[in-house]
C-alpha cells in the first residue's frame, strides 16, 4: 500500500454487464448530434483580452480621426455661429477670414474650411462645410444640385481611391457625414423648399433638422412648431436622422425613439461668455435676461452636441459608409460593368 513504485493501470474501460453493453451499442448506433452549449465560454484566468480596447485607443489617439459636417440654411439663421458653438472654437468660414467682406453669391458655391482640434490628447480633423445662398434667391430651383453633386462627388473621390491596386493605407475620408439643416423659425410649417431639400437630401446623407434661432419663438410656439415639423416630415416619408430601418440592438432603438420625439432641436447659438450666478456661461444677453445655449430649460442645443458629438458620432460615420456610400459605390459599379 506505501509502494512508491508506479501501479501498472490497463488502458481499457473495466468490463461492463451484458445489459449496459446493449445499452451503450444501441447509443453508438444513433447519429451524433452538437448539443447547444452556452453563449460564451466561462474563463477560469485572466486572459487580458479587455486590453484590446487600450490598444484601439491608444491607436485612435495616435492616428486622429475624421468628421465632416455640413450646414444648409438661409443666410441670417446662425449657422456659423451655431458651428462655433458646437466646437467651442472659430472654426466656421466667417471667423478663419476675418478680414474679407461677406459677399452673398448669386448662386450656391460651396465652402469648405478644415481644423484640427484636439481634446485630451485626442485629435479630430474637423471640415465644415458651408452653404452661402442656399434659399436666398427669389428662384430656388434646383437649388439643392450643387449640394447633391458635391455630396456625390465625395463619394466618387473615395471610391477612386478605394478601387485602386496599390491602395492607401488609410484612405483620406472628405465624405459627409451629416448635413444640419437650419430651419427657419417660422412657427408655422415647412416650407416646399425645405420639403424638397430633406426629401432629397435624406437619400444621400444623414440629415439633421434644427429650429434656427428658437428663442425668437415662445414655448407654445415652439412645442407647436415641432409637431407640425414632426406631421411634415411623416407625411412626405422623409426619414431624418437617426433613422428607423437602421435601429439594430433594442437599447439603441429605445434611446433613438427618445431622440425622435425632440427632433427637430430648437437652438440658440452663441459664441460669448456672460456672467450668470458668478459662472461664466456661453449665451445671448437680451433686455429681458441671458438665455444659456447649454441650458436645457432654456434651448435644446446640448440634445443636438450630445447627438452629434458626445453619443452618436461613430454611428454617424457607419451609417455614411455602411449605408449611403454603399449605395453610391454599388450604383456606380453596376454603371460601369453595365453594356
Amino acid at each position: 500500500g506505501s509502494s512508491l513504485e508506479p501501479q501498472e493501470r490497463s488502458m481499457e474501460p473495466p468490463a461492463a454487464p451484458p445489459e449496459e453493453e446493449e445499452e451503450k451499442e444501441e447509443e453508438e448506433e444513433m447519429p451524433l448530434t452538437a448539443a447547444p452549449g452556452p453563449a460564451g465560454c466561462q474563463l477560469f484566468g485572466y486572459v487580458g483580452i479587455e486590453a484590446v480596447l487600450d490598444q484601439m485607443k491608444i491607436k485612435t489617439m495616435k492616428m486622429g480621426f475624421e468628421f465632416n459636417i455640413m450646414v444648409v440654411g438661409q443666410s441670417g439663421l446662425g449657422k456659423s455661429t451655431m458651428v462655433n458653438t458646437l466646437f467651442k472654437s472659430k472654426v466656421s468660414r466667417k471667423a478663419s477670414q476675418p478680414s474679407q467682406e461677406e459677399h452673398i453669391p448669386k448662386t450656391v458655391q460651396l465652402q469648405s474650411v478644415t481644423h484640427v482640434i484636439e481634446e485630451k490628447g485626442v485629435k479630430m480633423k474637423l471640415t465644415v462645410t458651408d452653404t452661402p445662398g442656399f434659399g436666398d434667391q427669389i428662384n430656388n430651383e434646383n437649388c439643392w444640385d450643387p449640394i447633391i453633386k458635391y455630396i456625390n462627388e465625395q463619394y466618387e473621390r473615395y471610391l477612386r481611391e478605394e478601387i485602386l491596386i496599390t491602395r492607401k493605407r488609410k484612405i483620406p475620408d472628405t465624405r459627409v457625414h451629416v448635413c444640419v439643416y437650419f430651419v427657419p423659425p417660422t412657427g408655422h410649417w415647412l416650407r416646399p423648399l425645405d420639403l424638397e431639400f430633406m426629401r432629397r437630401l435624406s437619400k444621400i446623407v444623414n440629415v439633421v433638422p434644427v429650429i434656427a434661432k428658437a428663442d425668437s419663438l415662445t414655448l407654445e410656439e415652439r412645442t407647436e412648431f415641432k409637431q407640425q415639423v414632426q406631421e411634415d416630415l411623416k407625411a412626405h416619408a422623409i426619414s431624418v436622422y437617426p433613422q428607423e430601418d437602421f435601429d439594430q440592438d433594442p437599447d439603441d432603438r429605445a434611446l433613438n425613439d427618445r431622440i425622435r420625439e425632440k427632433i427637430p432641436f430648437a437652438v440658440v447659438g452663441a459664441d460669448q461668455e456672460h456672467q450668470v450666478n458668478g459662472k461664466r456661461v456661453l449665451g445671448r444677453k437680451t433686455k429681458w435676461g441671458i438665455i444659456e445655449v447649454e441650458n436645457p430649460a432654456h434651448c435644446e442645443f446640448p440634445l443636438l452636441r450630445d447627438l452629434l458629438i458626445r453619443s452618436h458620432l461613430q454611428d454617424l460615420k457607419d451609417i455614411t459608409h455602411n449605408v449611403h456610400y454603399e449605395s453610391y459605390r454599388v450604383r456606380r459599379l453596376n454603371e460601369s460593368n453595365g453594356p
